[in-house]
């Protein structure tokens, strides 16, 4: 068993796990952290961005394809454990040859291809006159400044995919719902579990007859809008493999959104906007719940929300039907009948409006001061490109960062000098290392596996020696571009056996509780299935020819020996030795066991634990004879 690491990106991971004759690919995610590198893509053209001095983005993002590790076109599926980790789904399914089945559950589909259609939308609306490709040569690129010099792999960086690609890879998606067993080729089982992160997240087991793999991405413990985490599933794991955990270790999601709503209150109250880079589903959710509940208490009821996104309808409408992947308290709600999240409130009391772009109603509509959700969370792309334009010269006006993905000092760096104030309340749900270890001690896996970064502390705070994953023993620990084994072969394999088969063994007890019987029988493999079959029957001589048939083929079995099991009292053999006549023995005792000498007859018998052998000269009745009297004393099956 073998794991290939293809993201350097913990949060973001793309493994490959060769598994029993299957490959099996755990995620895909697409590290976009590469766009910060680029300059901002305005709706409207603007003079300051387009007189900095740097490099613009060109119609696209990163995509590292790992294709000299492992050849993609061997995979057989792909699991993805949510929304987040399919957003490089298709250049895999589209540009490598890939031919197999991607799992994933309906709300991960239809949210991941909200994300994506927002990318494309985001990329496409804002085409180039131009794109430039030879500063990828390494001559070249060494020259520029950074951190495009030090940028790994850029020529194998590629363009946005397109709509048309997009479709073709969900195409390409089978639904699977959770706690659904799902047979891969025979060899294996796969089969999804709630982490608790978002809607449709999933933990994954991966499992053969006597072998049990575990791989939890992107997995929450907190009460919020999805079904809660099944932990009690990954009990008993031979392998469990770590990855996605919380990027901000040491900030509360609770008090982080406490933050969130107290700045957003500040702001508007002295007449400024707030600006809230973020993804159109998940954590907004929850955003707009909090300030839903928080609104009237701060007198904010007056000010407008504006939720401002290509797919912004759909994301709201799709958090209200998928009811059976929400917690509990929420599914209640749908039974009463009641929306399960309160933005619905908020939009038919007009607190809260919705737009596809910048353009058309939402001119007409805008007033402020006003709150806005958008995309995207890196500030290179999006309507909030225009936001940090229109908003950036106040002090008045707020930006709000939620999402952990980017460094927010990274992110601001094209729009410096600014004069809006800025606020950094990472908000992730993800599990940190304190319930990480606590959960480990719960599952008890014989191996943990998780990449390098979890297995020291941050190197910006390398005292903190609880910022990292502890367990017993040691988690093995993985790095982009690299082949792990994991640690544990295959001893067993079932086989199944037919009833007629079945019904003709004899067992006998040759222990207390332990019976063995004889078998002969022809194994029939097909789809790594295993089954004995009786053995054909031997075939009666007839006069004349006969048409050949598929079964002929097959050598008859030949009548096997009994087996022999049981040991050999050397007292009592001595004594059975001399009934039949047998004079001048003698016994030595040898490290292995016992040697008989038989001096009159000029024979040896050698008895060890697993062996007897019968030595004499040429006397083939005389052997015949001991042979019988050394078989009363074992059991025969």
């Amino acid at each position: 068993m073998k794991l290939y690491c293809l993201s350097g990106h913990p949060t973001l991971p793309c493994n490959v796990l060769k598994f029993k004759s299957t490959t099996i690919m755990l995620d895909c995610g697409l590290d976009m952290t590469s766009t910060l590198n680029f300059l901002p893509l305005p709706l409207v053209q603007s003079p300051r961005l387009s007189n900095l001095p740097g490099w613009s983005l060109k119609d696209g993002n990163a995509f590292l394809d790992k294709t000299e590790l492992i050849d993609l076109s061997t995979v057989d599926v792909i699991l993805i454990s949510n929304y987040h980790c399919m957003m490089a789904l298709p250049y895999i399914t589209e540009h490598t040859g890939f031919t197999g089945t991607v799992y994933a559950t309906e709300p991960t589909v239809q949210i991941g291809r909200l994300l994506m259609e927002e990318l494309v939308n985001f990329i496409e609306r804002v085409p180039k006159a131009q794109s430039a490709s030879l500063w990828k040569n390494k001559d070249i690129q060494r020259l520029l400044p950074s951190p495009l010099k030090d940028a790994v792999e850029v020529s194998t960086w590629r363009r946005c995919y397109t709509m048309q690609e997009v479709n073709s890879a969900l195409s390409k998606i089978q639904l699977v719902g959770y706690s659904q067993k799902i047979e891969l080729f025979g060899a294996v089982q796969v089969t999804p579990l709630s982490s608790g992160y978002a809607l449709g997240s999933s933990n994954w087991i991966i499992q053969s007859h006597y072998e049990k793999v575990s791989y939890v991405s992107g997995s929450s413990l907190l009460t919020t809008h999805p079904q809660p985490m099944d932990q009690a599933s990954l009990k008993n794991s031979d392998v469990l493999i770590l990855t996605g955990l919380t990027q901000i270790p040491t900030a509360n999601p609770d008090s982080m959104v406490g933050e969130f709503c107290s700045n957003l209150a500040l702001t508007v109250r002295n007449g400024g906007n707030v600006l809230v880079p973020c993804y159109p589903s998940g954590v907004i959710y929850d955003l707009l719940e909090c300030l839903y509940q928080y609104i009237d208490s701060a007198g904010l009821s007056s000010i407008p929300f504006y939720f401002i996104s290509p797919v912004a309808n759909s994301s709201l409408e799709f958090s209200q039907i998928f009811a059976e992947w929400l917690c509990h308290n929420k599914q209640t709600k749908v039974y009463l009948p009641e929306p399960p999240f309160p933005h619905a409130e908020l939009i038919q009391t007009n607190k809260l409006k919705h737009y596809p772009s910048i353009h058309g109603d939402f001119s007409n509509d805008f007033r402020q001061p006003c709150v806005v959700f958008t995309g995207h969370p890196s500030l290179r792309f999006g309507d909030v490109v225009h936001f940090m334009e229109l908003w950036g010269k106040s002090s008045l006006n707020t930006v709000i960062f939620t999402e952990p993905d980017f460094s927010y000092l990274e992110a601001l760096a094209p729009y410096q000098p600014l004069a809006m104030k800025c606020i950094y309340c990472p908000i992730d749900t993800r599990l940190n290392f304190i319930q990480v270890s606590k959960l480990l001690k719960e599952v008890q896996p014989l191996h943990v596996v998780c990449p390098e970064q979890y297995t020291q502390p941050p190197p910006a705070q390398s005292h903190r020696m609880d910022l990292m994953v502890d367990c017993q023993p040691p988690a093995m620990s993985y790095r982009r571009a690299e082949v792990l084994a994991l640690p544990f072969k295959r001893r067993y394999e079932k086989i199944e056996i037919m009833p007629e088969l079945a019904d003709s063994l004899v067992p006998m007890e040759i222990k207390p509780g332990i019976s063995l019987a004889t078998v002969s029988a022809v194994l029939h493999t097909k789809d790594n299935k295993h089954v004995l079959q009786p053995p054909p029957r031997p075939t009666q001589p007839t006069g004349g020819k006969k048409r050949k048939r598929a079964s002929d083929d097959i050598p008859d079995c030949k009548v096997l020996k009994p087996l022999l099991s049981g040991s050999i009292p050397v007292d009592q053999f001595v004594q059975t030795l001399e009934k039949h006549g047998f004079s001048d023995i003698k016994v030595e005792d040898t490290a292995k066991g016992h040697i008989v000498l038989l001096q009159e007859a000029e024979t040896l018998i050698q008895i060890e634990e697993d062996s007897t052998h019968i030595i004499c000269d040429d006397d083939e009745v005389l052997r015949v004879r001991l042979r019988d009297l050394v078989l009363k004393f074992l059991q025969k099956f």
